[in-house]
């Protein structure tokens, strides 16, 4: 087993004890809530008396309903209506701060976290959401977990856990122009599979990795859970420290450097033991596209999609399956791949640095006729910055909508959905059949920068054209 990485220390420090099945009992250290997974949990507390164990160590958002085209209360899809009420009463009732739209800080709750400064290093962090993975950016532990568990953690602070094995995961060199983080990790899940981290914590490292941004980092963690890994994180630095300080909730100026100093101690040691090494070479990743129905199902986008006599067995079925949903052609090429609708936004590309890239791309430009396309800003904060630089007007200039912040498109738990079997130029992290709300609609996975470009062509571009 794994000895000495950052998994093993940020665990153990946080193992309340070993349970008679072999599990242990993990102290949670934040518990970030929202409006889907948590009405069950609540009620749950409410029939058995019970109240939140740590109401100072749990924080609520809307996101995942909330509408991007308007705020106006009641919303117009009284399910979506219903569950804010709920999630408004459970937060008052047992004491929890909830970031609506009227605090000016509501966002999707994995942007939320890291912009209020509550996700910190050395965090065991949970919620209600695969997509939780994301705050392993900041050397947490962060496990996204299903109602039962957010009623579990809601009423003792704790969750019951196997120990995961931990794999390293290396990329070294140097990036190309246009390769951004959401390649990377496109390209990692590609070559390990959506089953290759299955019982693993992914440990990212490398000169790539310690090259990259804070957003960045957000962007490969939080697509852990797309490769089948149940965490993954990156061993804090100073660009994590740098984002951090100043921060709502980071520690205050005469606790820092008590903070920073628990915080160094933190990353994986030059003896660290690991169950598996993985290298990569930053020099053979391109800029890359989803082709199929799931997110390793991609290729770079100057090459073509896989031939099926190019795959035996339950990989040739799964080809044969995703090219029957996606009705494209063996071999042709990923550049000739329609498209009939743009997304740009989720938790894994609704950061400002993402819709900057976007924008620089769009900049005096127009979006094709037979495309629809729409922005949604991560988060209030978020929105807010965008406007001030412009950026919102760079969109609607080129033919996207300026919407509000939340989930949106990404998985259509709300009124933006695609309709029938249209193709979406997507920035999210789920390419399932269904997940972009039509049972029919085919989604294509990419960087922010490659959906404007294919939103300005029509089909999947090569950014590097684009900006060549």
């Amino acid at each position: 087993m794994a000895e000495n990485t950052l998994y093993n220390k940020v665990w153990n420090a946080h193992n309340v004890g070993t349970l008679p099945t072999g599990q242990n009992q993990i102290l949670i250290g934040l518990h970030l809530v929202h409006e889907v997974t948590s009405p069950q949990a609540f009620d749950a507390l409410r029939e058995t008396g019970l109240k939140v164990a740590f109401p100072d160590r749990t924080f609520a958002t809307c996101d995942h309903i909330i509408p991007t085209a308007s705020l106006e209360r009641p919303f117009a899809d009284s399910q979506a209506e219903q569950m804010m009420e709920a999630l408004e009463k459970n937060t008052e009732d047992f004491g929890v701060p909830l970031y609506d739209p009227p605090t000016g800080k509501q966002g999707i709750v994995h942007m939320v976290g890291p912009e209020l400064g509550l996700t910190q290093p050395g965090m065991t962090v949970a919620c209600g959401d695969s997509h939780t993975s994301t705050h392993g950016a900041f050397g947490t532990l962060a496990f996204g977990i299903g109602t039962s568990q957010v009623r579990d953690v809601l009423a003792t602070g704790c969750l019951t856990m196997d120990e995961l094995k931990v794999r390293r995961i290396e990329v070294n060199g140097t990036l190309a122009d246009e390769v951004t983080p959401k390649d990377v990790i496109l390209y990692i899940i590609n070559r390990l599979g959506v089953r290759g981290g299955l019982g693993y914590a992914y440990e990212y490292a490398g000169e790539v990795f310690d090259e990259m941004t804070m957003e960045g980092r957000m962007t490969v963690c939080n697509m852990s859970i797309e490769g089948g890994a149940r965490i993954g994180y990156v061993n804090p630095d100073e660009t994590t420290y740098e984002y951090i300080k100043g921060r709502e909730y980071a520690p205050p100026e005469d606790e820092w450097e008590k903070a920073l100093a628990w915080w160094k101690t933190l990353p994986s040691g030059e003896d660290a033991v690991y169950d598996d090494v993985v290298v990569f070479n930053a020099a053979d990743i391109s800029p890359m596209v989803t082709w199929g129905i799931t997110p390793a199902q991609s290729v770079a986008v100057d090459e073509n999609l896989p031939r099926l006599d190019e795959a035996e067995g339950d990989l040739k079925k799964s080809y044969e399956e995703a090219y029957a949903h996606m009705k494209l052609t063996p071999g042709q090429k990923a550049v000739d791949l329609p498209v009939q609708v743009a997304f740009i936004g989720s938790c894994t590309n609704g950061r400002i640095s993402d819709l900057r890239a976007a924008a620089r791309v769009l900049k005096g430009k127009k979006i094709h006729p037979s495309v629809r396309g729409i922005v949604v800003p991560g988060s209030i904060p978020v929105r807010i910055q965008a406007m001030k630089e412009g950026l919102d007007r760079i969109f609607e200039d080129a033919g996207f909508e300026w919407r509000q912040a939340g989930c949106s498109m990404c998985l259509a738990m709300n009124p933006d959905k695609l309709q029938g079997d249209e193709i979406s130029a997507s920035s999210s992290n789920r390419n399932f059949i269904g997940r972009q709300g039509s049972p029919t609609g085919r989604t294509l996975l990419m960087s922010p920068a490659m959906v404007a470009a294919a939103a300005i062509a029509g089909h999947v571009q090569d950014i590097r054209e684009i900006n060549s």
